[in-house]
């Protein structure tokens, strides 16, 4: 359910900007759609994960916390994020 190092170290090199970046939001925006895509990807086949379903939500909402942060921010960095992690709003 959580994302292998590898996996991990390739998301944040093509996400940062600049070497060695790993706290920047959209880094972190990033790790988690990686995050939320594997626990979706679990959800079909254990539908009835109540404990992992409640670490989904709070993955999500930090998310969302983070998004709302770059959007007051940065509108077209906002947009860019939105675009290329396909996420809905």
């Amino acid at each position: 359910m959580s994302i292998t190092a590898e996996r991990k170290a390739e998301v944040i090199k093509t996400n940062a900007k600049k070497s060695g970046d790993t706290g920047s939001p959209e880094v972190q925006v990033a790790i988690l759609s990686e995050r939320i895509a594997n626990l979706t990807n679990h959800f079909k086949t254990h539908g009835k994960d109540n404990h992992s379903r409640r670490g989904l939500l709070k993955l999500v909402a930090t998310r969302r916390s983070l998004l709302d942060y770059v959007k007051k921010k940065d509108e077209k960095r906002y947009q860019s994020l939105l675009d290329k992690h396909n996420i809905r709003r």
